[in-house]
């Protein structure tokens, strides 16, 4: 999705081009669920992990068994 942006219509296809509060809805609400079930998204609390390589391993298994299973 984009605000209209020229940048956008030089860069993404027409047909991929997608404006509109209803998908701007959808991804905030993605977003929000990813915050509240993956704690350490948050900010700093004690789930807070040092190691980038240990957030993407744990984000990455959190997106793959909730939004494609």
């Amino acid at each position: 999705t984009s605000d209209n942006w020229g940048s956008y219509a030089r860069e993404v296809p027409p047909q991929k081009h997608l404006t509109g509060k209803i998908f701007t809805q959808r991804i905030e609400r993605n977003n929000l669920t990813l915050r509240t079930r993956i704690k350490r998204l948050a900010g700093k609390m004690i789930s807070f992990s040092c190691s980038v390589e240990i957030h993407e391993k744990v984000i990455g298994a959190f997106i793959e068994k909730h939004m494609f299973y």
